[in-house]
């Protein structure tokens, strides 16, 4: 479950067990360039194992070119810090890197991983907007491997009884959220409005859902000082300030929000698909009397943010002709449809959103596959971590009722504008 815990704050959503030990000495450089022979992947940790066993076919069936897991902290920020304790060494102990999908712009900036050849992937077969997360300055630079969008889960059974339909924009939310909610006793709205990786992208989805951006030209443009900004980051803001997001959210991360709506505590709820599971489970107050949409935005649809994880090649790669047949692998149809069935995480082959049986057993995908197709990514930024901290800070600020959304605004897009200047 802890990859559930984690998945807003940009962890990379894969399951992994613990499959061997990497010593910390790098390779004999004698060993590089070699087309094919063994090689190291190093992931986030988790504990639901399925990871494990897709692995295991590979290695069986390519004894050669065996595969060695590399479990790294679970948490996104000690992951991020390990692979780029390695990276800037240049011992190069990790072939293949299971990135955020937030990390790409950033590592092939660096130079740390290579560019692919897009016609060795079946990028064809993807949910269209997950290729973008994995490319910078026009190139590919890693394969989508697994995928996330936001949701709107929702009380199916109070709506029923007022006779209303799920909000398809942010008035309808706001006017249910403000005069339904008080009446069953419930808070209106709440997401992941700590300030931290979550927050990022509850930001992102609100200027996006508003027709803004944050972003543009991997990172040296700002683009976030316009009313679109204004009205997303105001949303947000009135909500807490007018009491239909409860003040109790501006401390929640994905785990907290989760547990408040499956205890019946709220009426409309922003998480991941992971949060189904445990909103339908025996312990739940809420098992059967809820139902997803695809968020709400200002005038109709809104835009999620992209999560999940990608696949990348490390620069300083043993074997890369092994490292882009496993990417090739671990993106087929059939590993796909195991990231699924025993991984429980979104995958990126569009087909297997649209299996009869799976969408029986996992009723939540037409909502989620709507969502993926409507998202975007986080703002592309080789410093990606610097302004996911400032736009936190910023847009905490401004619910918090420390700062107009105005003013915040502007205070965002001039310290953007310095990051952009220092890179």
């Amino acid at each position: 479950m802890r990859w559930m815990r984690a998945a807003g704050r940009g962890l990379l959503v894969a399951a992994i067990v613990l499959a061997g030990y990497v010593s910390s000495a790098a390779p004999p450089e004698a060993a590089r360039g070699g087309g094919r022979g063994p090689m190291t992947l190093a992931t986030a940790g988790d504990l639901t194992g399925y990871l494990g066993a897709v692995l295991d076919g590979w290695n069986r069936a390519r004894p050669g070119e065996r595969v060695t897991l590399v479990e790294l902290p679970d948490s996104a920020d000690e992951t991020h810090a390990q692979m780029l304790t390695d990276l800037r060494s240049g011992e190069g102990r990790f072939d293949i890197l299971n990135i955020d999908v937030a990390w790409t712009s950033e590592f092939a900036a660096a130079g740390w991983i290579s560019p692919l050849e897009s016609e060795r992937f079946a990028l064809d077969s993807f949910l269209p907007p997950v290729a973008g997360t994995a490319t910078y300055d026009g190139r590919l630079y890693a394969v989508p491997y697994v995928t996330n969008a936001g949701m709107l889960y929702y009380r199916k059974d109070i709506l029923d009884r007022e006779g209303e339909r799920p909000p398809r924009t942010w008035a309808e939310l706001e006017r249910q959220a403000r005069t339904i909610a008080p009446r069953y006793g419930l808070g209106g709205y709440a997401g992941q409005f700590l300030p931290y990786e979550g927050l990022t992208v509850n930001a992102a989805e609100a200027v996006y859902s508003a027709g803004g951006t944050i972003l543009g030209d991997e990172g040296e443009r700002v683009t976030v000082d316009s009313a679109a900004a204004r009205t997303g980051i105001g949303f947000l803001a009135r909500g807490v300030r007018d009491g239909w997001i409860p003040k109790e959210a501006l401390t929640y991360k994905e785990e907290e929000s989760r547990q408040a709506f499956q205890e019946g505590r709220l009426l409309f709820l922003r998480n991941w698909p992971y949060a189904y599971a445990g909103a339908s489970g025996a312990d739940s107050e809420v098992a059967g009397k809820f139902g997803t949409v695809p968020l709400p935005g200002r005038d109709g649809a809104g835009t999620s943010v992209l999560g999940g994880s990608n696949l990348a090649v490390s620069a300083k790669a043993r074997h890369p002709e092994s490292a882009h047949d496993l990417l090739a692998y671990l993106t087929s149809d059939r590993i796909q449809r195991r990231v699924l069935t025993e991984g429980a995480l979104p995958p990126v082959n569009a087909a297997v959103y649209q299996d009869p049986g799976l969408v029986r057993e996992f009723p939540y995908l037409p909502a989620l596959r709507a969502s993926v197709l409507a998202a975007a990514p986080r703002p592309k930024s080789p410093r990606y971590e610097q302004v996911s901290l400032v736009v936190q800070a910023v847009v905490h600020d401004a619910m918090a009722q420390h700062q107009r959304p105005e003013a915040a605004v502007r205070r965002l897009a001039a310290e953007l504008a310095a990051i952009a200047r220092r890179g």
